[in-house]
């Protein structure tokens, strides 16, 4: 597996390997062990959720679940693609209301790792579109959090026009980074 850093570095762009043939091709899309080599200190994954969107410019996010039921997410797209994005929601961290994306598609395998304290969106950019994450906590409703997927303070350079987009009333009216009461706090690795 490739591992990359971006932008901020608590977030991972994960790209498996594939073994192909005539036949087609074999991943290992997940392994512990490599995200343990990598530094990532989440807990045990314990949950995977799958979602279909059926238009391009479908828009899920920005989410987030408060402690005690935070969850790290590793996102993937089988189907389609998206544009994946990770908003840094931690107090007195030194990206705090940045952001970081990166396409995903089935064609390539890429993955996100998107750590607790980070607000999560995708966008869709095909037409049908399936994604599956592994979470390390279980859903949990009355700890859900969101911050507005257009925010003019985080400027997310989505892919789409704005009036391509489409998303629920819910996401639509969540609150401004300037609003927001994070739960979440930065703190400095040992």
């Amino acid at each position: 597996m490739k591992i990359e850093q971006l932008f901020i570095p608590d977030v991972l762009l994960i790209t498996p390997q594939r073994h192909g043939d005539e036949r087609g091709w074999f991943s290992e899309t997940f392994r512990q062990s490599v995200l343990d080599e990598a530094g990532f200190t989440g807990g045990a994954f314990v949950q995977d959720n799958h979602a279909r969107s059926t238009g391009r410019g479908v828009l899920r996010g920005l989410h987030f679940q408060r402690p005690p039921h935070a969850q790290d997410k590793l996102v993937r797209c089988v189907r389609g693609a998206i544009f994946d994005v990770a908003v840094d929601i931690r107090r007195d961290s030194p990206t705090f209301g940045q952001w970081v994306g990166a396409a995903l598609s089935a064609g390539d395998g890429a993955q996100m790792l998107v750590p607790k304290g980070f607000a999560h969106g995708y966008c869709t950019l095909s037409e049908d579109c399936e994604v599956i994450y592994k979470v390390t906590d279980y859903y949990a409703p009355e700890t859900e959090g969101a911050l507005r997927w257009n925010d003019p303070a985080l400027a997310i350079a989505w892919p789409l026009a704005a009036e391509e987009i489409t998303t629920n009333p819910r996401d639509a009216a969540a609150p401004l980074l300037v609003n927001l009461d994070t739960p979440f706090a930065y703190e400095i690795a040992a």
